[in-house]
Formats: structure tokens, C-alpha cells, sequence
């Protein structure tokens, strides 16, 4: 195995916000999902459950989506309707990660022209999410109830395993929360269970190397700020 490709596939990949109408094959979909079961989760548990969306059922989950997030806008008390399972983020943002995120938030709107008064450029920014960046393929991640915190953490390496697999034939992907809020809508559509949580959704496809947008990537703090070396 050559790590030169392993750590090219780990740095190449970024979240990518505008792809390509170009189709990804079923059969490199499963390969893909194949791939990423090979995640370590505790005691061989295994807890995800994916929902490939294609054609039809994912347009018309983009426009329930899409439906829903309008009218969460127009009418702001709605947002008991649309709660999030769990808490992805923390409830009280404090330094270093508030700064973080405000750089990263800034940073996007700023490389597409979007300033803090541009509310509508915002929404319909942030709706982007809602189609999957146009994406063909889009991905729900679901996971059952009573498994506990420890199943989130086995589910962060499936995810990455996906993502790093996906670079590998090509292609590249955005992980998203921000589908979470909308589960009451989601999973009924996807047929999942009322045992299922939504754990997050996923474009996949071809990146757009034309979209000024896939030219934003994100820093990274040193290995020294995170590190603690015990002798």
C-alpha cells in the first residue's frame, strides 16, 4: 500500500458546494459503501443504516426540503416542527471554536459576494445544502435510538471512510448537518423506521472545477495547538 495515495486521498478531500450533473454509477456506489463498512465501531456493532437518493426520490426530497426551509424563514415559530434529534453543536459557543466557525462562515460569503445585511443571498446560500450542491447522488445517514453516544463516534469513521474512498474513483463529496433540522420530513420520505435518527445527509459526485465556490478550503490549526506529548 502506498501512503503517498493514502494521505493524498485524506488531504485532497474538501466539502465541495457545486458538482457536475454527471451520474456515479450504482456499482461504484456499493463498492464505495463496502469500502466504508470496514469502519471500526464497538464490538463489531456496526450501527449505520444509508439511504442512497437518485433521480425522482432525490428531487423530490429537494423540494419538500427546500418547501419546508421557505416557510421555516417566512414563519419563524415553526421551529418546534423542525428540531434537531441531537446536538450537533454546542448550545453555547466559546473560543477557539466560535472563532473557527465565524472564519469559516465569513470566509465562504465572502469568496461568493454575500455580505451580513444580504439575508436573501444568505437563505438562498444556505438552501444550497437543501439540493445537495446539485449533486446526483444524495445520502441519509440514520441510526438506531437505542444505541448510545459511542455509535456517533463508530459513525464519524464510516463517514470519513466514505469520503476518503470516494477520492479514489474521482469523486468527491460535502457532509451535511445541516439536513438534521429537517428530519420530520426526511424520514418518512427515505421509509425509515420510527426507530431510526437522522445522523446527517451527504452530496456526492462530481466537483464543478469551474464554481468559484469549490476553490474555498478551509486552514488547519498546527499540530502543535492540539497536541500533547507525554514522555
Amino acid at each position: 500500500m502506498s501512503l503517498s495515495a493514502v494521505d493524498e486521498a485524506i488531504t485532497s478531500r474538501s466539502s465541495i458546494r457545486a458538482f457536475t450533473a454527471q451520474p456515479v454509477p450504482r456499482e461504484t456506489l456499493t463498492q464505495l459503501l463496502e469500502v466504508a463498512s470496514r469502519a471500526p465501531s464497538g464490538t463489531n456493532c456496526q450501527p449505520w443504516r444509508v439511504y442512497v437518493l437518485q433521480g425522482a426520490s432525490r428531487n423530490t426530497l429537494v423540494d419538500k426540503v427546500c418547501a419546508a426551509h421557505d416557510a421555516l424563514r417566512a414563519d419563524p415559530s415553526l421551529a418546534s416542527q423542525y428540531a434537531e434529534e441531537y446536538d450537533y453543536y454546542p448550545q453555547q459557543w466559546v473560543s477557539p471554536y466560535i472563532d473557527r466557525r465565524r472564519e469559516n462562515g465569513w470566509g465562504l460569503y465572502g469568496l461568493l459576494g454575500i455580505g451580513k445585511a444580504d439575508k436573501d443571498k444568505m437563505h438562498a446560500q444556505h438552501q444550497r445544502n437543501y439540493r445537495f450542491f446539485d449533486a446526483p447522488v444524495g445520502l441519509m445517514f440514520t441510526v438506531d435510538r437505542v444505541m448510545g453516544r459511542g455509535s456517533l463516534v463508530d459513525y464519524g469513521a464510516f463517514l470519513q471512510n466514505i469520503m476518503v474512498a470516494a477520492r479514489g474513483h474521482g469523486l468527491h463529496t460535502c457532509p451535511q448537518a445541516a439536513w438534521n433540522g429537517f428530519s420530520s420530513v426526511i424520514l418518512p420520505h427515505i421509509g425509515a423506521q420510527a426507530s431510526e435518527m437522522l445522523v446527517c445527509g451527504m452530496a456526492l459526485g462530481y466537483a464543478d472545477t469551474s464554481a468559484v465556490v469549490n476553490s474555498f478550503h478551509t486552514p488547519r490549526v498546527p499540530v502543535a495547538d492540539f497536541t500533547t506529548w507525554l514522555e
